[in-house]
Protein backbone atom coordinates (compact mmCIF):
# COMPACT_ATOMS: atom_id res chain seq x y z
CA UNK A 1 0.00 0.00 0.00
CA UNK A 2 1.21 3.59 -0.78
CA UNK A 3 0.70 6.10 1.01
CA UNK A 4 1.22 10.06 0.42
CA UNK A 5 1.97 11.32 3.90
CA UNK A 6 4.47 13.85 3.00
CA UNK A 7 2.42 15.74 0.17
CA UNK A 8 0.03 17.83 2.62
CA UNK A 9 3.32 19.91 3.14
CA UNK A 10 3.46 21.85 0.20
CA UNK A 11 0.84 21.16 -2.33
CA UNK A 12 1.84 23.43 -5.29
CA UNK A 13 5.23 21.93 -5.34
CA UNK A 14 3.83 18.20 -4.66
CA UNK A 15 1.95 18.21 -7.52
CA UNK A 16 4.82 19.42 -9.56
CA UNK A 17 6.79 16.17 -9.20
CA UNK A 18 3.90 14.46 -9.19
CA UNK A 19 3.55 15.73 -13.10
CA UNK A 20 6.89 15.13 -13.31
CA UNK A 21 6.99 11.64 -12.41
CA UNK A 22 3.97 11.46 -15.24
CA UNK A 23 6.30 12.87 -17.74
CA UNK A 24 8.88 10.23 -17.02
CA UNK A 25 6.21 7.56 -17.33
CA UNK A 26 4.99 8.97 -20.75
CA UNK A 27 8.50 9.61 -22.52
CA UNK A 28 10.58 6.76 -21.01
CA UNK A 29 13.55 8.86 -19.29
CA UNK A 30 14.35 11.23 -17.22
CA UNK A 31 16.49 13.64 -20.29
CA UNK A 32 13.29 12.78 -22.11
CA UNK A 33 10.99 14.05 -19.24
CA UNK A 34 13.30 17.48 -18.48
CA UNK A 35 12.29 18.71 -22.21
CA UNK A 36 8.50 18.30 -21.12
CA UNK A 37 8.31 19.89 -17.86
CA UNK A 38 11.03 22.29 -18.78
CA UNK A 39 13.83 21.64 -16.49
CA UNK A 40 17.14 20.41 -16.40
CA UNK A 41 17.88 16.53 -16.58
CA UNK A 42 19.51 17.01 -13.10
CA UNK A 43 16.72 18.73 -11.72
CA UNK A 44 14.34 15.96 -12.42
CA UNK A 45 16.53 13.50 -10.81
CA UNK A 46 16.67 15.76 -7.64
CA UNK A 47 12.81 16.28 -8.00
CA UNK A 48 12.02 12.41 -7.69
CA UNK A 49 14.77 11.30 -5.29
CA UNK A 50 12.67 14.29 -2.80
CA UNK A 51 9.27 12.51 -4.44
CA UNK A 52 10.88 8.95 -2.47
CA UNK A 53 11.49 10.56 0.17
CA UNK A 54 7.98 12.14 0.83
CA UNK A 55 6.69 8.66 -0.01
CA UNK A 56 9.11 6.23 1.42
CA UNK A 57 9.46 4.60 -1.36
CA UNK A 58 12.01 3.59 -4.08
CA UNK A 59 9.81 4.98 -7.48
CA UNK A 60 13.14 4.08 -9.56
CA UNK A 61 15.51 0.97 -9.82
CA UNK A 62 18.77 2.54 -10.35
CA UNK A 63 20.69 -0.46 -10.49
CA UNK A 64 21.70 0.40 -14.41
CA UNK A 65 22.71 3.23 -16.38
CA UNK A 66 19.30 4.85 -17.02
CA UNK A 67 16.74 4.95 -14.26
CA UNK A 68 13.89 2.88 -15.13
CA UNK A 69 10.65 2.82 -12.93
CA UNK A 70 10.43 0.20 -10.28
CA UNK A 71 7.28 -2.15 -10.05
CA UNK A 72 6.56 -0.09 -7.20
CA UNK A 73 7.00 3.02 -9.11
CA UNK A 74 4.83 1.78 -12.27
CA UNK A 75 2.06 0.82 -9.97
CA UNK A 76 2.43 4.57 -8.05
CA UNK A 77 1.76 6.13 -11.53
CA UNK A 78 -2.09 5.91 -12.14
CA UNK A 79 -2.23 7.12 -8.78
CA UNK A 80 -0.40 10.35 -9.42
CA UNK A 81 -2.12 10.78 -12.40
CA UNK A 82 -5.67 10.71 -10.40
CA UNK A 83 -4.24 13.35 -7.81
CA UNK A 84 -2.81 15.86 -10.66
CA UNK A 85 -6.53 15.57 -13.07
CA UNK A 86 -8.10 16.16 -9.34
CA UNK A 87 -5.76 18.99 -8.71
CA UNK A 88 -6.58 20.66 -11.74
CA UNK A 89 -10.25 19.94 -11.53
CA UNK A 90 -10.22 21.89 -8.42
CA UNK A 91 -7.95 25.08 -9.23
CA UNK A 92 -10.27 25.17 -12.50
CA UNK A 93 -13.10 24.60 -10.57
CA UNK A 94 -12.21 28.23 -9.06
CA UNK A 95 -12.04 30.70 -12.46
CA UNK A 96 -14.68 31.64 -14.47
CA UNK A 97 -13.27 30.15 -17.78
CA UNK A 98 -11.86 26.74 -16.61
CA UNK A 99 -10.28 25.16 -19.08
CA UNK A 100 -9.11 28.03 -21.37
CA UNK A 101 -5.89 28.63 -20.18
CA UNK A 102 -2.62 26.46 -19.04
CA UNK A 103 -1.46 23.18 -21.39
CA UNK A 104 -3.75 21.18 -23.36
CA UNK A 105 -1.93 18.47 -24.55
CA UNK A 106 -4.36 16.82 -27.90
CA UNK A 107 -3.05 13.90 -29.71
CA UNK A 108 -3.89 13.76 -33.52
CA UNK A 109 -3.29 10.93 -36.11
CA UNK A 110 -0.86 12.11 -39.11
CA UNK A 111 -3.20 13.20 -41.95
CA UNK A 112 -4.73 16.44 -40.02
CA UNK A 113 -1.19 17.51 -39.23
CA UNK A 114 -0.64 19.61 -42.20
CA UNK A 115 -4.29 21.14 -42.21
CA UNK A 116 -6.75 21.17 -39.40
CA UNK A 117 -4.57 20.62 -36.24
CA UNK A 118 -1.97 24.02 -36.93
CA UNK A 119 -4.90 25.89 -38.43
CA UNK A 120 -7.46 25.27 -35.51
CA UNK A 121 -4.26 25.82 -33.04
CA UNK A 122 -3.75 29.46 -34.17
CA UNK A 123 -7.48 29.91 -33.61
CA UNK A 124 -7.45 28.55 -30.17
CA UNK A 125 -4.56 30.24 -29.04
CA UNK A 126 -5.16 33.41 -30.69
CA UNK A 127 -8.72 33.47 -28.75
CA UNK A 128 -6.91 32.91 -25.68
CA UNK A 129 -3.61 33.62 -25.53
CA UNK A 130 -2.55 31.94 -22.24
CA UNK A 131 -3.56 28.40 -23.80
CA UNK A 132 -0.56 26.35 -24.60
CA UNK A 133 -1.21 23.60 -26.83
CA UNK A 134 0.85 20.49 -26.73
CA UNK A 135 0.42 18.26 -29.81
CA UNK A 136 1.29 14.37 -30.09
CA UNK A 137 1.16 12.46 -33.16
CA UNK A 138 -0.10 9.31 -33.43
CA UNK A 139 -2.02 6.33 -35.05
CA UNK A 140 -5.80 6.45 -33.50
CA UNK A 141 -5.51 3.06 -31.41
CA UNK A 142 -2.13 4.01 -29.90
CA UNK A 143 -3.61 8.08 -28.82
CA UNK A 144 -7.10 5.98 -27.65
CA UNK A 145 -4.77 4.45 -24.96
CA UNK A 146 -2.84 7.70 -24.13
CA UNK A 147 -6.54 9.39 -23.68
CA UNK A 148 -7.44 6.55 -21.56
CA UNK A 149 -4.91 6.53 -19.29
CA UNK A 150 -4.49 10.46 -18.64
CA UNK A 151 -1.35 10.78 -20.84
CA UNK A 152 -3.42 12.85 -23.54
CA UNK A 153 -5.78 15.52 -22.86
CA UNK A 154 -7.65 14.76 -25.77
CA UNK A 155 -6.96 12.90 -29.47
CA UNK A 156 -8.18 13.55 -32.93
CA UNK A 157 -8.96 9.93 -34.00
CA UNK A 158 -10.83 7.89 -36.52
CA UNK A 159 -13.92 6.61 -34.76
CA UNK A 160 -12.82 3.51 -32.09
CA UNK A 161 -14.01 0.56 -33.09
CA UNK A 162 -14.43 -0.44 -29.12
CA UNK A 163 -15.73 2.27 -26.62
CA UNK A 164 -14.02 2.03 -23.19
CA UNK A 165 -16.61 3.40 -20.79
CA UNK A 166 -14.49 6.40 -19.28
CA UNK A 167 -14.29 7.64 -22.84
CA UNK A 168 -16.42 10.03 -25.52
CA UNK A 169 -16.10 10.45 -29.41
CA UNK A 170 -17.79 13.09 -30.78
CA UNK A 171 -17.94 13.42 -34.67
CA UNK A 172 -16.61 16.61 -36.78
CA UNK A 173 -16.39 14.69 -40.37
CA UNK A 174 -16.67 12.03 -42.36
CA UNK A 175 -14.18 11.64 -45.29
CA UNK A 176 -15.33 9.74 -48.03
CA UNK A 177 -13.03 7.52 -49.67
CA UNK A 178 -11.51 8.45 -52.97
CA UNK A 179 -8.63 7.66 -55.67
CA UNK A 180 -6.19 9.63 -56.00
CA UNK A 181 -3.56 10.36 -58.89
CA UNK A 182 -1.09 13.02 -59.73
CA UNK A 183 -2.46 15.93 -62.08
CA UNK A 184 -1.09 14.53 -65.21
CA UNK A 185 -3.26 11.55 -65.18
CA UNK A 186 -6.42 11.97 -67.50
CA UNK A 187 -8.35 8.49 -67.34
CA UNK A 188 -11.14 8.78 -64.87
CA UNK A 189 -12.19 5.43 -64.36
CA UNK A 190 -11.13 4.16 -60.81
CA UNK A 191 -10.99 0.59 -61.48
CA UNK A 192 -9.37 0.61 -64.78
CA UNK A 193 -6.65 3.02 -63.04
CA UNK A 194 -6.47 0.18 -60.24
CA UNK A 195 -6.01 -2.27 -62.69
CA UNK A 196 -3.06 -0.57 -64.58
CA UNK A 197 -1.25 1.65 -62.77
CA UNK A 198 1.08 0.68 -59.37
CA UNK A 199 -0.38 1.47 -56.53
CA UNK A 200 1.43 2.82 -53.47
CA UNK A 201 -0.22 1.65 -49.71
CA UNK A 202 -1.29 2.94 -46.88
CA UNK A 203 -0.56 0.96 -43.95
CA UNK A 204 -2.72 -0.96 -42.81
CA UNK A 205 -1.66 -0.56 -39.09
CA UNK A 206 -3.60 3.05 -39.45
CA UNK A 207 -7.48 2.95 -39.48
CA UNK A 208 -7.29 5.05 -42.62
CA UNK A 209 -4.94 2.41 -44.16
CA UNK A 210 -7.00 -0.36 -42.99
CA UNK A 211 -10.43 0.87 -44.32
CA UNK A 212 -9.00 1.21 -48.02
CA UNK A 213 -7.57 -2.32 -47.48
CA UNK A 214 -11.11 -2.91 -46.39
CA UNK A 215 -13.03 -1.24 -49.71
CA UNK A 216 -10.53 -3.01 -52.49
CA UNK A 217 -11.05 -6.63 -50.90
CA UNK A 218 -14.77 -5.80 -50.82
CA UNK A 219 -14.80 -4.95 -54.08
CA UNK A 220 -12.56 -7.98 -55.01
CA UNK A 221 -9.49 -5.47 -56.28
CA UNK A 222 -6.17 -6.90 -56.04
CA UNK A 223 -3.98 -3.65 -57.31
CA UNK A 224 -0.06 -4.12 -57.99
CA UNK A 225 1.91 -2.35 -54.81
CA UNK A 226 4.49 -0.83 -55.61
CA UNK A 227 5.16 0.41 -51.91
CA UNK A 228 3.51 1.28 -48.62
CA UNK A 229 3.86 4.23 -46.62
CA UNK A 230 3.14 5.16 -42.85
CA UNK A 231 1.32 7.97 -43.53
CA UNK A 232 -1.73 9.78 -45.85
CA UNK A 233 1.16 12.61 -46.43
CA UNK A 234 3.65 10.48 -47.53
CA UNK A 235 1.22 8.57 -49.92
CA UNK A 236 0.53 11.88 -51.33
CA UNK A 237 3.75 13.07 -52.00
CA UNK A 238 4.31 9.77 -53.96
CA UNK A 239 1.51 10.08 -56.06
CA UNK A 240 1.74 13.52 -56.70
CA UNK A 241 5.55 12.57 -58.09
CA UNK A 242 4.17 10.09 -59.95
CA UNK A 243 4.83 7.20 -58.56
CA UNK A 244 1.22 5.52 -58.92
CA UNK A 245 -2.38 5.76 -57.14
CA UNK A 246 -4.07 5.09 -54.15
CA UNK A 247 -7.27 5.42 -52.29
CA UNK A 248 -7.32 7.36 -49.19
CA UNK A 249 -9.89 9.47 -47.29
CA UNK A 250 -10.45 12.69 -49.04
CA UNK A 251 -9.06 14.70 -46.21
CA UNK A 252 -11.34 17.70 -44.70
CA UNK A 253 -8.87 20.02 -44.58
CA UNK A 254 -5.82 19.26 -46.90
CA UNK A 255 -2.41 20.42 -46.80
CA UNK A 256 -1.14 22.16 -50.61
CA UNK A 257 0.39 18.88 -51.58
CA UNK A 258 -3.05 16.85 -51.04
CA UNK A 259 -5.47 19.72 -52.67
CA UNK A 260 -3.25 19.72 -55.70
CA UNK A 261 -3.73 15.80 -56.45
CA UNK A 262 -6.77 14.88 -58.44
CA UNK A 263 -9.52 12.94 -56.39
CA UNK A 264 -11.99 10.70 -58.50
CA UNK A 265 -14.59 9.08 -56.37
CA UNK A 266 -15.03 5.35 -56.25
CA UNK A 267 -18.58 5.14 -57.24
CA UNK A 268 -18.72 1.09 -56.55
CA UNK A 269 -19.67 0.57 -53.09
CA UNK A 270 -18.13 3.96 -50.92
CA UNK A 271 -17.05 3.79 -47.74
CA UNK A 272 -16.30 6.62 -45.79
CA UNK A 273 -13.83 7.90 -42.72
CA UNK A 274 -15.30 9.19 -39.60
CA UNK A 275 -12.99 11.77 -37.37
CA UNK A 276 -13.82 13.04 -34.29
CA UNK A 277 -12.39 14.11 -30.81
CA UNK A 278 -12.14 11.95 -28.06
CA UNK A 279 -11.51 12.46 -24.37
CA UNK A 280 -11.91 11.41 -20.59
CA UNK A 281 -15.57 11.04 -19.53
CA UNK A 282 -14.84 12.86 -16.72
CA UNK A 283 -11.79 15.29 -18.30
CA UNK A 284 -11.45 19.25 -16.40
CA UNK A 285 -10.98 19.95 -19.96
CA UNK A 286 -14.09 19.85 -21.98
CA UNK A 287 -14.16 23.85 -22.52
CA UNK A 288 -11.20 23.03 -24.70
CA UNK A 289 -12.38 20.42 -26.63
CA UNK A 290 -15.60 21.84 -27.17
CA UNK A 291 -14.20 25.00 -28.55
CA UNK A 292 -12.00 23.02 -30.62
CA UNK A 293 -14.82 21.40 -32.23
CA UNK A 294 -16.50 24.40 -32.55
CA UNK A 295 -13.12 25.79 -34.55
CA UNK A 296 -12.89 22.31 -36.38
CA UNK A 297 -16.18 23.10 -37.47
CA UNK A 298 -15.94 26.56 -38.97
CA UNK A 299 -12.91 25.57 -40.99
CA UNK A 300 -14.83 22.33 -42.38
CA UNK A 301 -17.54 25.20 -43.25
CA UNK A 302 -15.15 26.78 -44.79
CA UNK A 303 -13.37 24.69 -46.71
CA UNK A 304 -16.57 23.71 -48.85
CA UNK A 305 -17.73 27.25 -49.50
Amino acid sequence: RVGIRGLGANLTVSISLLKTLIAISEKGSFTAAAGQVHVSQAAVGQQMKRLEDMLGIALFDRSQKTPRLSPAGKDFVPKAVEVVAAYEALIHGATEEPSLAGEFSLGAVPSTLRGLVPRSAKRLVEAFPDLQIRVVPGLSDDLREQVERGALDAAITSKPEHMPKALQWQLFAREDLVLITAQDVTEADPLKLLRELPYIRHTRRAAAGGLADLWLSKNRINPRTSMEMESIETVSSMVANGLGISVVPNICVPDAVFSGLRKIPLSTKPMSRSLGILNRADSTKTAIVARLLDEIGAMIAEQKS
